[in-house]
């Protein structure tokens, strides 16, 4: 396993950078002061759409794809660094780079999927950023870590599918530019093969039935730079047959490879809120004293950035050896690891930014850094994309059958 960068990712990590320094940092304000003159919390400023003219310009576009023909052709391990300085600025960097969820997930489910039609009409304003969309999968009545439990009915009616469903934190559903949802539910909910009963459609947003209720706060934040979370039923909806991805019965199949990546995304991007909380933490020790000496000074304080420094380098060979592993034997082949990272790096990066928090006292729970928020976001990935628990059974059960 050789985790050195090669010429092209060295090139790009190199604009990349460059990039953040000089246009995604300084706008982070902007995009605040932006948002609260905006008519509706869910607009985007016009400081994203000066930041995705920008990195498309400089060619920092879609690098997430893996394929040549829809994407930037960079492989897991090529795009985990790229991922990671993006993760510095979350709400931002991300999103002017096309590379934000649940767009990532859903892009890739039409390239993989979708027919030629479906990718001509939404894939390809996906592509360029022209429009957003979301995936609504999670429903409130159910505990949906165990995807089999989804209740929402699509039935086939002749020529259409007919919806009737609720879900909730639904990502990006807010967002007036979100124009197309990929809905999860059963087609089959007698079918013998609980893994066979589920089917994905292509629902626009604006199909009569379609009711978006409410957003949904993740720790009192709306997270309007991902478009909010919300809760939308779907009462009768109606569209042709000809929007279901796929076939019939293999919504699961097509939900375990649409997770696989994003897992591996959320991990390299936590890494990099990892390390912005270390050097907020770092900057906030050396500039504050407290009992007569600076925080760094602290016995306390220097063993909390070394523990963050040593996570961080453990966390990051973990991500680098499942990206590499996922490039050389698909993501079947890197099932264990992909677990492990889904299980390690969340909680570790919340102890990170939790002792960053801590550090800067009551600035840390403020709107005046950027670590609250951090924070919230680092804790909700610990039930995003599947609960740790459920990490944990399936990965101990694999480990345990060894020996049986």
């Amino acid at each position: 396993m050789d985790f050195a960068f090669d010429a092209r990712t060295e090139e790009l990590r190199a604009r990349l950078l460059t990039f953040m320094d000089e246009f995604v940092y300084p706008a982070e304000e902007v995009a605040h002061e932006q948002r609260a003159k905006l008519a509706s919390p869910w607009d985007t400023p016009a400081v994203v759409e000066d930041l995705k003219a920008e990195a498309r310009r400089q060619g920092l576009w879609n690098l997430f794809l893996p394929d040549d023909e829809h994407g930037a052709g960079l492989t897991n391990l090529q795009y985990a660094p790229l991922a990671e300085i993006t993760g510095r600025s979350p709400h931002l960097a991300p999103t002017a780079l096309n590379c934000a969820a649940p767009d990532t997930g859903n892009m890739e489910v039409l390239a993989q999927f979708g027919d030629a039609r479906q990718r001509e009409r939404w894939l390809r304003p996906l592509l360029a950023g022209e429009i957003r969309s979301a995936f609504a999968m999670t429903e409130p009545d159910v505990a949906s870590s165990d995807a089999t439990n989804i209740e929402t009915r699509i039935r086939r009616d002749g020529d259409d599918y007919v919806v009737n469903g609720r879900k909730w934190y639904i990502s990006g559903a807010m967002n007036p530019d979100c124009r197309i949802f990929i809905v999860m539910g059963k087609t089959d909910p007698d079918g013998e093969d609980i893994r066979r009963q589920q089917s994905m459609l292509l629902v626009p947003r604006d199909t009569p039935g379609v009711h978006v209720r409410r957003a949904m706060q993740v720790y009192g934040y709306e997270d309007h730079s991902h478009g909010g979370h919300a809760e939308v039923v779907f009462e009768d909806v109606r569209v042709p047959a000809s929007n279901l991805i796929g076939e019939e019965g293999g919504g699961f199949a097509i939900a375990q490879a649409r997770l696989g990546p994003g897992r591996i995304h959320h991990c390299m991007r936590l890494i990099g809120m990892a390390e912005r909380a270390i050097e907020l933490m770092c900057r906030r020790a050396v500039s504050r004293t407290a009992f007569g000496k600076p925080l760094a000074a602290q016995g306390q304080v220097q063993a909390w950035i070394a523990d963050a420094r040593v996570t961080v380098e453990q966390l990051r060979l973990l991500v680098l050896k499942t990206a590499w592993l996922m490039d050389t034997v698909g993501n079947r082949g890197a099932h264990t690891e992909i677990q492990a990272i889904k299980i390690a790096t969340p909680r570790a990066v919340v102890d990170i930014i939790d002792r960053a928090v801590q550090l800067h006292g009551a600035g840390g729970v403020s709107q005046d850094f950027p670590l609250a928020e951090l924070w919230a976001g680092a804790r909700t990935l610990m039930l995003a994309d599947g609960p740790d628990e459920v990490h944990q059974r399936s990965l101990a059960r694999r480990e345990l059958k060894r020996y049986l």
